[in-house]
C-alpha cells in the first residue's frame, strides 16, 4: 500500500510544485521588470487567479473522482463524466473572458487597484482572463489523466508546461519587450501545453478513457461538485485569503505592504500546491478502498498521507526560518528595506500556520474521496473562507499587520477542531 501511495502522491506532488513554481517565475520576472508596483498588481490579482482555478478544480477533480468511482464499479456511467466537465467548464468561462475582453481595468480596480497600479496591471489582467477557460480546462485533463492510471502523465504535463512558462517569461517580457503583457501570455499559453501532453496519451490510444458525447447531464454536474468543493476550497481559498489581507493590507500601511505580502504569499503557494499534491494524490486509492470497503486499507491510506504531508509541513517551515531574508531578497529588486522588514515577518509567522493546515487539507480530501462530502466541505470552507476572514479582521484590530500574519494559523486551529470530531466520528461509525 505504501508503494502504491507513493506511486500517486510523489507524481502529484511535483506535478503541483511545477505549478506554483512558474507562478514564483512570474513574481521574480515582474519584480525584475515593474518593482514594487508590478508586485503588487501582481498580488492584487491573485484573488482572481484563485476564482478561475477554483471552478476549473471543481469540475475537473470533483468528475475525475466521479469517474474513478464509477469505474471501479465498473459504471457505464464512468466515460461521461469526462465530456461533461469540458462542457460545463467552457460554459463557466465565458463570463471571465467577456471582461477580459470590455472591462479588464475596471476588474483590477475592483480588486484594490489605484490608479498606478491600475495602469501597470490592465494589459496583465486582461490576458489572463482571456484565457481563463484554458487554465480551467487544465485542471478537467490533468485530473482525468492521473486518475486514468497515468500519474505520471498528467505530472508530466504540469511540469513540462511550468518549464514552458518559466523560459516563455523571460523571453516575452526582456528579448521581446513585452513587459507584464508577455508574463500574462507565457502563464496563459502553459496549460495549453499541458493539455496537449494529456491528450497524447488519448490519441495515441493508451487511455482506458472514452470521450462519451452525450447530453450535457445538470445530476452529473452536481454529484461532480458535491465531491470537488474540497478541491474548489482549496484553490480559492488562497485568493480569498490574499483577497482579504490586501484590503486589510491596504487600509494598515498602504501598497508597499501590499508587496510584501505577494512576497509572502507567492511563497506560502508552495507550500499550499505541496500539501494540495498529497490531498489530491492520495485521492484515487481512497476512492478505489472505499468502493470495496476496505476500512483498513482506507485508515493505512489516511494515516500515511498525513505522515507525508507532515513531513513536508515541517520541513518547509523550518527552511523559512532560517532563510527568510535570502527568499525575500530574491523577489526584492529594488532591494527596499521596508518591504524586507515586513515580508521576513511575515513569512515566519504565516508559515506556522502549515504545521496545522496539512491535517485540516489531508482530512479534507480523504473525506471528499471516500463519499463523505459534508465532512470534506465544512473543513475545507472553515478554513478556506470563515475562519480565515474572521481571523484576519478580529486579529488586525488587536494586533495590526503582524495580527494579519497569524490569521492563517488562528484559522486553520479553529479549522483543526472541527477536523478532529469528523476524524472521531469516522473512526468509530465505520467500526
Amino acid at each position: 500500500m505504501e508503494t502504491k501511495l507513493t506511486k500517486y502522491i510523489v507524481p502529484n506532488v511535483l506535478a503541483m510544485l511545477g505549478m506554483s513554481c512558474y507562478i514564483l517565475a512570474d513574481t521574480f520576472f515582474i519584480s525584475v521588470a515593474q518593482g514594487a508596483n508590478g508586485i503588487t498588481a501582481l498580488n492584487l490579482v491573485l484573488p482572481l487567479y484563485g476564482l478561475i482555478y477554483a471552478l476549473g478544480a471543481m469540475l475537473g477533480v470533483g468528475s475525475a473522482t466521479r469517474y474513478s468511482l464509477a469505474k471501479s464499479l465498473e459504471s457505464e456511467q464512468a466515460d461521461h463524466y469526462f465530456f461533461n466537465s469540458v462542457f460545463f467548464t467552457l460554459c463557466l468561462s465565458i463570463p471571465f473572458v467577456l471582461a477580459g475582453i470590455f472591462a479588464p481595468e475596471q476588474v483590477l480596480r475592483l480588486l484594490g487597484a489605484d490608479a498606478d497600479i491600475a495602469a501597470v496591471g490592465r494589459g496583465y489582467i486582461q490576458v489572463v482572463l482571456c484565457f481563463a477557460p484554458c487554465f480551467m480546462l487544465n485542471y478537467t485533463f490533468t485530473a482525468f489523466t492521473r486518475n486514468d492510471n497515468a500519474p505520471k502523465t498528467a505530472m508530466a504535463a504540469t511540469l513540462i508546461s511550468g518549464v514552458f512558462n518559466i523560459i516563455f517569461d523571460y523571453i516575452f517580457m526582456f528579448p521581446m519587450q513585452m513587459g507584464m503583457v508577455g508574463a500574462a501570455l507565457a502563464t496563459g499559453i502553459s496549460p495549453i501545453v499541458s493539455m496537449a501532453v494529456c491528450a497524447g496519451r488519448f490519441v495515441l490510444g493508451k487511455s482506458g478513457l472514452r470521450l462519451a458525447l452525450r447530453r450535457p447531464s445538470w445530476r452529473k454536474l452536481c454529484a461532480a461538485c458535491s465531491l470537488g468543493v474540497v478541491a474548489f476550497v482549496g484553490e480559492i481559498s488562497s485568493g480569498i485569503t490574499t483577497l482579504v489581507f490586501n484590503f486589510i493590507l491596504l487600509g494598515l500601511g498602504g501598497n508597499i505592504v501590499v508587496a510584501a505580502y505577494g512576497v509572502v504569499a507567492n511563497i506560502a503557494l508552495v507550500g499550499t500546491s505541496l500539501l494540495n499534491g498529497v490531498s489530491q494524490g492520495l485521492q484515487p486509492l481512497a476512492s478505489a478502498a472505499h468502493s470495496t470497503h476496505n476500512e483498513n486499507a482506507k485508515r493505512l491510506i489516511l494515516r500515511q498521507g498525513l505522515q507525508i504531508a507532515g513531513a513536508i509541513a515541517v520541513a518547509m517551515t523550518a527552511l523559512v526560518f532560517l532563510f527568510a531574508p535570502q527568499l525575500v531578497a530574491v523577489f526584492n529588486t529594488e532591494q527596499s528595506q521596508t518591504l524586507a522588514d515586513y515580508a521576513q515577518t511575515g513569512l515566519r509567522l504565516y508559515f506556522l500556520g502549515f504545521l496545522i493546515a496539512f491535517i485540516n487539507m489531508v482530512c479534507s480530501g480523504f473525506f471528499s474521496a471516500t463519499g463523505k462530502g459534508a465532512a470534506s466541505s465544512a473543513i475545507a470552507l472553515s478554513r478556506g473562507v470563515a475562519a480565515i476572514a474572521a481571523m484576519a479582521f478580529v486579529l488586525s484590530r488587536l494586533w495590526g499587520i503582524p495580527g494579519v500574519w497569524l490569521a492563517f494559523l488562528a484559522s486553520e486551529l479553529v479549522t483543526l477542531v472541527i477536523t478532529v470530531f469528523f476524524l472521531f466520528r469516522f473512526r468509530f461509525s465505520e467500526k
